[in-house]
């Protein structure tokens, strides 16, 4: 059975707090390779660039798909780990769930009070599992956005993993399409190829983003397309960003496809990350093959002069001749008849 949730993870109560319709807003991307299979280390990179994100004046710090635990980019380049009942991909498995996070959890926590005390927003990408109940032995590809004073405020799991992602991750729900308000802006965000589902990004056209976190494990040519068609659709900003991964990175079990990453200095995912303005053109280029943060002031009034000739969910939408629903619904240990 399923039932309706508003599902917000660990959110806490919000104190009064005014926030104004400002036209800027500094923003951080973190192009820095996470320390993959490793929660602790990778946390602890986190706060280290939050910290310097902030301390340069970011008011919204964003990191990548996945970057919790690491994207599989693996799945891509060693051709066995598709094999049935494989042991060497089984033990890979393993290895990601090890490096999920729950959430709620102690590792959110841990981020909403780096939020909190640095007075930033962070949004992440994540692995995730489930402690008990529905969805125990599946992991999901999340994406989490921390208020400095609510907590999680939105928790989107990937609708559809795509093609070898379905190895490790499950399909997601609705719950999490939907957009917080930050300092006067709303933000809100998308995962990799859910930028081509064209009802995912209606759904989040009609959230009123002003900004939005396109995630993805490097933001390659086709990517940068959908970033910037996503930004120029919804009139909105498009923070798209990506990840660093060596050779050195993949996992020691599987075998690599000859020619895939060269030495283990090699990269594998490139970054590419940029930043991209409500008609579409680029704030900041893509930059690729480093880390490095990547900082800009957004100019949010930019989005209210472009939505004169293009609003898809106003002027420029036929509610009298297409009907959008959205079932926002997660299963529930208790309606399933079990105890969690």
């Amino acid at each position: 059975m399923i039932h309706r949730s508003d599902f917000q993870c660990g959110q806490r109560p919000c104190a009064a707090r005014s926030i104004a319709n400002v036209a800027g807003l500094a923003v951080a991307l973190v192009q820095v390779a996470p320390a993959y299979f490793d929660v602790g280390a990778t946390l602890e990179i986190l706060e280290t660039q939050a910290t310097r994100a902030a301390g340069e004046g970011a008011r919204l710090v964003v990191f990548g798909e996945t970057w919790i635990g690491g994207y599989p980019a693996w799945l891509d380049a060693c051709p066995g780990a598709a094999l049935w009942d494989a042991p060497e991909t089984k033990r890979v498995y393993a290895q990601h769930v090890a490096a999920a996070i729950t959430v709620p959890g102690p590792e959110t926590e841990r981020i909403a009070a780096l939020s909190q005390r640095l007075d930033v927003g962070v949004v992440v990408g994540v692995h995730e599992r489930v402690a008990r109940g529905p969805g125990v032995g599946t992991l999901y590809n999340a994406l989490l956005v921390f208020h400095p004073e609510r907590g999680c405020t939105v928790h989107h799991r990937k609708l559809v993993p795509t093609f070898t992602e379905r190895l490790v991750w499950g399909p997601g729900d609705a719950v999490g399409l939907r957009a917080t308000e930050f300092d006067g802006a709303r933000v809100g965000g998308l995962i990799c190829w859910e930028h081509w589902m064209p009802m995912a990004r209606q759904v989040m056209h009609e959230t009123g983003e002003d900004v939005h976190v396109a995630q993805w494990p490097w933001v390659h040519e086709q990517h940068q397309i959908a970033s910037r068609s996503y930004a120029f659709e919804g009139r909105c900003h498009v923070l798209a960003v990506g990840s660093i991964m060596r050779r050195r990175d993949f996992p020691d079990a599987l075998a690599v496809a000859p020619g895939v990453g060269g030495g283990p200095d090699e990269l594998v995912l490139r970054g590419g990350s940029a930043i991209i303005g409500p008609d579409g053109a680029y704030v900041v280029a893509p930059v690729l093959d480093e880390e490095r943060l990547i900082f800009a002031e957004l100019d949010l009034s930019r989005n209210v002069e472009e939505r004169m000739t293009l609003d898809v969910t106003g002027h420029y939408a036929r509610p009298d001749v297409f009907d959008l629903r959205v079932h926002r619904r997660r299963p529930s240990a208790e309606e399933e008849g079990r105890k969690p």
